[in-house]
């Protein structure tokens, strides 16, 4: 272990959260950008510009595709926060329920940015990637959604990857003091008490 890598270990380590999280794809369609945007405004979710991260009333909306938007919020009955965005954007956009599709992390610590550099070939300096901005690209040969938060950093693989995504992750950390927590839902990351 260098001397960096043991003062960040005695600094706190490396927080790695797996978190439960209902998510939702929604995109407008050709004519209902405006009317789709005001639609979530109303329902207390701001919808990011494309490349941006935004804390919603119960969750996170992330853009990283123009004209999509992924809103995480915690998990309830299967489906059922899909179904309740169909039927309120049916005119202007549609809803996909992704919550089996893709798994969530949330990563913190004083070290978070250097540990993902090891495996992402996106910039992460906090003056380049800072907190409120999103990407996609890929880490550890997997296909990985980035979103800079105000405090770590939020994770989205495909769950078909994500368990090697994660061992991958707690390998990569273990250097810094990977402290691993008690899985929690994505309300954690919204200031909603953790359930």
């Amino acid at each position: 272990m260098s001397a960096a890598e043991r003062a960040f270990a005695d600094s706190g380590g490396i927080r790695l959260t797996v978190l439960g999280a209902d998510i939702v794809q929604i995109a407008h369609l050709r004519s209902g950008a405006q009317e789709l945007a005001g639609i979530a405004t109303a329902r207390g979710w701001p919808l990011p510009r494309c490349g941006g991260v935004t804390p919603a009333a119960r969750g996170v909306a992330l853009s990283v595709r123009p004209g999509r938007w992924l809103l995480l919020s915690a998990p309830g009955s299967p489906g059922e926060a899909a179904a309740g965005w169909q039927a309120a954007c049916a005119r202007s956009g549609v809803a996909v329920d992704l919550s089996s599709a893709l798994a969530v992390v949330h990563v913190a610590g004083p070290a978070v940015r250097e540990v993902l550099a090891r495996g992402c070939r996106l910039d992460l300096a906090p003056e380049v990637f800072r907190p409120g901005a999103a990407a996609a690209t890929i880490m550890a040969q997997v296909g990985v959604i980035l979103a800079a938060l105000p405090e770590g950093v939020l994770l989205l693989t495909p769950s078909t990857t994500a368990r090697h995504f994660r061992e991958w992750l707690s390998l990569s950390a273990l250097p810094f003091g990977l402290v691993p927590q008690a899985d929690a839902t994505v309300a954690l990351l919204s200031g909603d008490p953790v359930k």
